[in-house]
């Protein structure tokens, strides 16, 4: 552990789970100065078991202690924070043991019982109530597919589990719990209409924290074998990774939208209360709490896992290209000669991804070889532009807002050619940066609570003053772009 200095930044470290990867990285914070360090980064990868297709939650724990232990090596860490993913849960038992390895949400199961819950809460009710988009995989359809819950004494959203295992204490961090079809957005409590309805009970759910409250302090053998501070804090940050995301948009005025790009495309605005209509239901946007009792009012849009995913195949082939070189091909490549909708149930399941395109474009009558790679990219990158366009208009026709401005941040925001796509399909600047927004939201929660930023504005300002970002302006005629998105349902 490293004497802190007088009057120098101080550091925070970021336990920051992805769909791929984990990392935890320390972000040091100034007045005016906020720099960061990943101490480790390790890979998050599933595994298919008879039962279905599950997490690595130990190896995720032990991932986090190596990465503490090395910004302990490295920093005095004043406080701990952790996000990740969305929907997915531990178990515990009667003895706080865990129940099994977490189900991942590509695991198809919740699909299989949904309309067995809309039976018992009709789709229409539950949307008033939770404001959530409806995705086949979100909590409250795999709670109906769950078959341990008769063992289960405690349920833990994946960065309350990790927490609680770092501390001993539990609770549900609330930007999280707002993602599971459990939580009403009307009243910001678990929601005792749709536990009863669905005969689950309200005990299992830990009470709920929000961003910034202080959950515990690391339990002695944590501290011990991490080289942190005996004490050291934890602090529920907004542990869903979009929410810390957005929390760091370096936004200066009200008229923006944001475009949260990494394995998912998380497209949308920030309100100050819910939208529950039926119109806001038809088009399945999703209602889903952020910093400060804020509404991320947004979409799921498919992201980059389907770049990833091509890639991937691509690598098993032995044609492993980097992005760079496969970019530079798809600029090369004839623009709008093949589009799908990116949302299309196909794409969802891990595979051969260019096979499943090429054959979704088959069917409607276009022509996309598989192993062209700078054709697939195109395709992929377009159609990623279309739906960023399509979400992001659908959602001020909706709210009234008008969009001046789109913020695109996270790993998307390194690929140039789907920045400067989003910006000609939009018709608006997009802002791209900065790439490691999760992290620094994270963050950046952690040193408010410690009082050295004022509330989100400064958080903000403070992202713009100090992180590298870039600006794309649009081409000004999006008459192409136009009749590309009529093609695929999307105008």
């Amino acid at each position: 552990m490293k004497p802190h200095a007088p009057h120098a930044p101080t550091a925070f470290a970021a336990a920051d789970l992805g769909a791929t990867s984990g990392r935890v990285v320390v972000g040091r914070v100034g007045r005016d100065s906020l720099d960061l360090t990943e101490t480790h980064r390790f890979d998050n990868t599933p595994a298919q078991l008879p039962d279905g297709l599950h997490w690595n939650a130990l190896g995720l724990h032990q991932g986090v202690l190596d990465g503490l232990r090395e910004a302990a090596a490295r920093f005095d860490v004043a406080s701990v924070g952790i996000d990740s993913w969305a929907v997915d849960y531990g178990l515990l038992d009667a003895d706080g043991a865990l129940i099994g390895n977490p189900f991942h949400y590509r695991d198809p199961r919740g699909a299989a019982v949904v309309e067995d819950v809309w039976r018992r809460v009709p789709a229409r009710d539950l949307y008033r109530i939770t404001g959530l988009q409806h995705l086949p995989f979100n909590t409250v359809f795999q709670l109906a597919a769950e078959k341990n819950l008769d063992r289960a004494r405690t349920l833990l959203l994946i960065p309350d589990l990790l927490t609680h295992w770092l501390t001993g204490t539990v609770g549900t961090e609330a930007t999280n719990a707002s993602t599971t079809g459990l939580y009403d957005a009307r009243t910001g409590t678990w929601s005792t209409p749709i536990l009863a309805a669905l005969g689950l009970d309200a005990a299992v759910l830990a009470p709920l924290r929000r961003p910034g409250d202080h959950t515990g302090t690391l339990l002695p053998h944590v501290a011990a074998a991490t080289g942190l501070r005996p004490g050291t804090p934890l602090v529920a940050v907004a542990s869903h990774d979009t929410a810390s995301a957005v929390a760091a948009v370096p936004a200066t005025t009200a008229d923006f939208a944001y475009i949260s790009c990494g394995t998912w495309s998380l497209a949308g605005l920030e309100l100050d209360k819910p939208v529950l209509t039926d119109a806001s239901r038809a088009a399945n946007f999703t209602n889903e709490l952020g910093t400060d009792h804020t509404v991320r009012y947004l979409r799921n849009v498919m992201g980059l896992w389907l770049l990833s995913e091509s890639q991937r195949t691509w690598r098993s082939r032995g044609r492993s290209h980097q992005l760079p070189e496969l970019l530079e091909r798809a600029a090369a490549a004839r623009p709008f000669a093949a589009l799908v909708n990116p949302d299309a149930p196909e794409f969802l399941a891990p595979g051969d991804l260019p096979a499943r395109l090429a054959e979704h474009c088959a069917r409607t009558g276009q022509h996309l070889a598989p192993d062209d790679q700078g054709a697939v990219v195109r395709c992929i990158l377009e159609s990623l532009a279309l739906a960023h366009r399509h979400t992001l208009r659908q959602a001020a026709e909706l709210t009234g807002r008008p969009v001046r401005t789109v913020h695109l941040v996270g790993g998307g925001s390194r690929n140039a050619l789907l920045c400067q796509f989003t910006a000609d399909a939009t018709g608006l600047p997009v802002v791209a940066g900065p790439t490691e927004a999760t992290a620094i939201g994270n963050i950046l929660v952690q040193a408010r609570t410690h009082g050295l930023v004022a509330d989100r504005s400064a958080m903000r300002r403070l992202v713009a003053r100090t992180q590298h970002l870039k600006r794309y302006e649009p081409s000004g005629d999006t008459r192409a772009w136009d009749s590309a998105a009529a093609r695929v349902g999307l105008s």
